[in-house]
């Protein structure tokens, strides 16, 4: 089979060409009219292509034919009586053409394969190999008839490559050398057009313009977009207009109609067609489904669905109370949507507020004072809503904004009463006498029916009881003393309570300062005991002094010091003002005083004055060149001498040792005193005897403490009595430590002079020592008081068998019966 190899118009794909002998032949299959008459049109142009195709393959055929035995020529003769002469090799072809999807009921002819070396009588066979050999594609391997087996499908595979061959039977030798050649599978529309889509959603803003695009859709055709217009697609709309146009070759769709509202219509479906052959009759087609949504912008206004609005508020409700809501209805969506209330200047609007809710769009009333319905019951409010993002684009349709009328009633009720003031502040001197009146609150009814009030203080704040308060008037007055360095400040609270209604009243806090009245003295801040240098010059300072003072004079605190009138010039020192004691004389001796005693007089600048004394003590001592101290007592001028460090070290805890032992041994002595049982013989009665002190027993842990007789040193916290109250509590002065003392007789005579002078020091007249008794005693009981219940008298003659112990018992108990009486 030979073919034009530029297929020009691809309209001779069912001729084939055979070959038999030194002749050529063209043969064509029996095809439908229509075809034919193509062919009959075309017939000419087939001529000139075969031609041309037979001079090209010239050098071909014999460079692929080089092993056949002869070579031919062929003539074809014009009309004209030219004469075309070429050069033809007998086993030699390009291509075959089939059209897809063949319906007959036969199998669809190809073509015929055939060789000049073929002479008819069955020795040549004709092999088949390459895409689809044997299953799509057979051959007759007598003849080389090739038919296909199967319908073909040209968007499953276009063309197809196989290779030819023609062997001899009884040798099996190769005639014709393998030879390749293609089948094509011409197309027909049998695709429809498909969209990328079964269904596109868009969007596109309301009051677009004509023309806007919203979005594009996509169609394609399987079908052989070079072969006619099997694959040309056209778009159109069949759904969705007069609002919405596509193009026909883009397939881009486009508003049609100008300013579309999304308040009247939201939601638009479009169907879309895509058509090929060029949108002709005949043509197939498909179609999607376009939902398009417009979206909003901000071009409706906000509006009130009512211009008035009516609320009732109660003169007492709290501030912030939500009164009521109103709502401006805006049709647009989202950030469009949302507004903001605002009172306009006018009646009520310091009384009101108007907040607005984010969530709902609804603004809020709200009280901002306290209102009163005596003071007015009515309120008329202008409300404003406006848009928050307003959109240039559209401030043309108007102002943004609503306004209604907000008329709020206020309702009287039973009100509590009100107090002048939120608080009181009232100061007072701490020296004002009890029953003063300090202060007042007042309070008034503010209904109009004006009850009476009365006034009390609340005892929670004023538990001791220190102030009161009139009833009818509110003065307030004490009822004790007031000390301001106890307490500055009293804090209390006074209730109003109307007296037709004890339900309704009122708290406020009354503040009380108290103020300071110089009522106190100025003292030492401390204990002072100083020393002088022997050495010391006049004028020298040798101790500065502290003084305190509980009372806060408004000018600060400012102290002098004078000598006591009873020694009104001191010739040993003196005291200076903002500086402390100084020497007046050159010199000291410890040899003929050791000890200084000087009283100093002490008093503020407030008033009244007031002024105390205290008493400084100064001891000489011996000091080095530079004034720091070495002895202070005169006994260790003589033992200095002979004696070191260690050694009276040594000797002063002998001393201490001997004093513990003095002392411990006075306790006990004083312990062993008793008195008697009874003082007299004819003191014996018949009844309980009482004791004048008994112990409690060994049980008894809080009458007295014994372990201040094991242990001596415990006197030192001077501790007082716990079973009896000493008659006057003396005032324990701290001692000197013992190593701020040189000499050690003087310490001893004072540490004796301090116990004997100290009724409450151990050991006590009435310290009882009680052994363990132990238990089950063969004694039976002494009792009288058994006695009594005994059928005949008691015989305690047995009394004086028991030894020297019983002889007191035996005499009072085992004498003759008058005695007993």
């Amino acid at each position: 089979m030979f073919d034009d190899d530029n297929d020009v118009d691809n309209e001779n794909e069912n001729m084939n060409m055979l070959r038999m002998g030194n002749r050529r032949y063209i043969e064509f299959d029996i095809l439908p009219k229509p075809q034919i008459m193509r062919i009959y049109h075309c017939l000419p142009l087939f001529i000139w292509t075969y031609v041309f195709h037979t001079v090209d393959a010239i050098p071909l055929q014999e460079k692929a034919s080089s092993d056949l035995p002869s070579k031919r020529i062929v003539g074809l003769t014009k009309d004209d009586g030219k004469m075309l002469h070429r050069t033809k090799r007998g086993w030699m072809w390009n291509q075959f053409f089939l059209l897809e999807e063949y319906t007959g009921t036969d199998t669809q002819y190809v073509g015929k394969l055939h060789t000049d070396q073929d002479k008819g009588d069955g020795n040549l066979k004709y092999i088949l190999t390459g895409d689809g050999a044997g299953s799509l594609f057979v051959i007759d391997e007598n003849t080389g008839d090739i038919h296909a087996a199967k319908k073909l499908d040209r968007e499953e595979k276009s063309l197809y490559i196989l290779r030819a061959k023609a062997i001899d039977r009884k040798t099996g030798r190769q005639v014709e050398p393998e030879s390749e050649f293609i089948i094509k599978i011409h197309d027909i529309n049998d695709n429809e057009p498909k969209f990328t889509k079964d269904l596109y959603t868009a969007s596109v803003p309301e009051m677009s313009g004509v023309g806007t695009s919203v979005i594009q859709v996509t169609a394609t055709d399987a079908d052989d977009a070079n072969y006619g217009n099997s694959a040309k697609v056209v778009y159109s709309i069949l759904q969705g207009q007069p609002y919405f146009s596509v193009d026909p070759e883009s397939g881009i769709i486009k508003t049609a109609l100008p300013d579309m509202s999304r308040e009247n219509r939201e939601q638009y479906q479009v169907v879309i067609q895509a058509k090929d052959m060029g949108g002709q009759m005949g043509g197939l087609s498909g179609t999607t489904t376009v939902n398009i949504t417009l979206t909003d912008v901000n071009n409706s206004p906000p509006r009130f669905p009512q211009s008035t609005y009516q609320f009732n508020s109660p003169e007492s409700v709290p501030l912030g109370t939500h009164l009521g809501r109103i709502k401006a209805n805006d049709p647009d969506v989202g950030e469009n949507a949302e507004m903001e209330y605002s009172i306009a200047e006018g009646d009520g609007a310091d009384m009101f507020d108007v907040i607005t809710d984010k969530a709902t769009q609804e603004g809020i009333i709200t009280v901002k004072q306290n209102l009163d319905f005596e003071n007015k019951i009515l309120y008329t409010l202008r409300v404003v809503a406006s848009n928050t993002h307003p959109d240039p684009r559209f401030l043309h349709l108007g102002p943004f904004k609503d306004t209604a009328t907000v008329k709020i009633s206020v309702e009287d009720i039973d009100e509590p009463p009100v107090f002048s003031k939120i608080s009181y502040l009232i100061e007072v001197d701490e020296d004002v006498k009890e029953g003063s009146i300090i202060g007042q609150v007042t309070a008034y009814d503010p209904d109009s029916m004006n009850n009476l009030i009365k006034y009390s203080v609340d005892r929670h704040t004023d538990m001791e009881r220190i102030f009161s308060i009139n009833a009818e008037n509110g003065s307030i007055f004490t009822l004790k003393p007031l000390d301001r360095e106890s307490s500055p400040w009293h804090n209390i609270t006074v209730t109003a309570t109307e007296i037709n209604n004890s339900k309704q009243s009122s708290h406020i806090p009354v503040f009380i300062r108290i103020l300071d009245i110089n009522d106190h003295a100025p003292e030492f801040a401390m204990y002072y005991e100083t020393f002088v240098c022997e050495n010391a010059k006049p004028g020298q300072l040798i101790q500065t002094v502290s003084v305190m003072d509980k009372d806060d004079p408004p000018r600060g605190h400012k102290f002098f010091f004078e000598p006591v009138p009873e020694f009104p010039l001191n010739p040993n020192f003196t005291i200076v003002d903002n500086k402390g004691i100084m020497t007046r004389k050159d010199g000291y001796s410890r040899s003929k005083m050791n000890t200084y005693l000087l009283p100093i007089l002490i008093f503020d600048n407030d008033y009244p004055i007031q002024s105390s004394t205290g008493t400084l003590t100064i001891r000489v001592c011996a000091c080095d060149n530079q004034g720091n101290m070495q002895s202070c007592n005169a006994e260790a001028l003589v033992l200095s001498a002979g004696l070191s460090t260690g050694a009276l070290v040594a000797i002063l805890l002998c001393v201490i040792i001997l004093l513990v032992l003095v002392v411990l041994f006075a306790a006990l002595k004083r312990q062993r005193k008793k008195e008697p049982l009874i003082i007299s013989k004819d003191d014996v009665r018949d009844n309980i005897v009482t004791y004048n002190d008994e112990g409690g027993g060994e049980e008894d842990t809080q009458a007295f403490d014994i372990g201040t007789l094991r242990n001596p040193e415990a006197r030192e916290d001077s501790k007082l009595r716990r079973d009896v109250m000493p008659e006057t509590i003396f005032q324990i002065r701290r001692t000197v430590p013992l190593w701020e003392n040189i000499d050690v007789q003087d310490f001893i005579h004072r540490r004796l002079k301090e116990n004997d002078s100290d009724p409450s020091a151990p050991p006590y007249d009435s310290l009882a020592t009680y052994a363990y008794e132990g238990n089950d005693s063969i004694a039976d009981s002494l009792s009288s008081l058994e006695s009594l219940t005994a059928d005949c008298n008691q015989d305690y003659d047995y009394l004086s068998d028991w030894g020297p112990r019983f002889k007191k018992l035996a005499d009072m108990y085992g004498g003759d019966e008058s005695d007993r009486d």
